[in-house]
């Protein structure tokens, strides 16, 4: 597979600090390596993982590949110019392949490391682009990523009363998009981090990002 054209500069001297994570949506790993490294789609990634662990580099990673699209994180735009994007092949709606995972999980390891990102940097497609994407989805492990260093997950939390307010503050403060409708904002954080939950806001939701706010904040140390 020869690589993508689709790429650039990143600007302004920025450097990668996030790694997005994506599914495919295609029918298999072949057509999306065709339409990620299609001039006429301008679309791309870094990196595109197979259901057999094969991974492909589509582009180099001191490049700018176009990947996230309009979103933010950490009240930042521009998630390109700061981001390594990983593509896992998958249609959105069967389960990851455990030798893809396996794949996923080596490739993420060399990434932290060479570029210096902390385990807060990984992060969902969805969670930048909220109503947008919903990738890499509910079937995704976040948990097992997280037990590896390789992304967060929150802690054992207590009862905290559910305040919208409250809730909005600490999910920006983790990096979420500001100006996200309530109900979005919720559903967004929980396609993350309680993919099964349904329902008004509550102990658990808030305890989860208050958590998180405050072990990982977007822009703290």
């Amino acid at each position: 597979m020869s690589r993508s054209p689709n790429f650039g500069a990143r600007r302004a001297g920025l450097r990668p600090e996030l790694v997005v994570l994506h599914y495919t949506a295609m029918d298999s790993c072949d057509a999306a390596a065709r339409a990620l490294c299609d001039p006429a789609r301008e679309v791309s990634a870094h990196y595109l993982i197979s259901e057999t662990g094969e991974v492909l580099e589509l582009v180099p990673e001191p490049m700018r590949a176009w990947h996230a699209g309009a979103g933010e994180w950490g009240g930042r735009g521009d998630v390109n110019s700061r981001s390594i994007g990983i593509e896992l092949a998958n249609t959105g709606a069967t389960p990851f392949a455990a030798r893809q995972i396996a794949a996923l999980e080596v490739l993420l390891s060399g990434i932290l490391s060479r570029w210096k990102v902390p385990a807060k940097g990984v992060i969902a497609h969805s969670d930048m682009a909220p109503g947008r994407k919903i990738d890499p989805g509910p079937r995704f492990d976040w948990r097992r990523l997280a037990r590896q260093g390789l992304a967060v997950w929150p802690g054992p939390t207590g009862g905290i009363a559910p305040d919208e307010r409250a809730f909005r503050a600490a999910a920006e403060r983790f990096g979420y998009p500001r100006e996200v409708p309530f109900e979005l904002l919720l559903a967004t954080v929980r396609l993350r981090f309680r993919p099964r939950h349904a329902g008004p806001l509550d102990i658990r939701d808030m305890g989860l990002i208050c958590d998180l706010a405050d072990r990982f904040p977007a822009n703290g140390a």
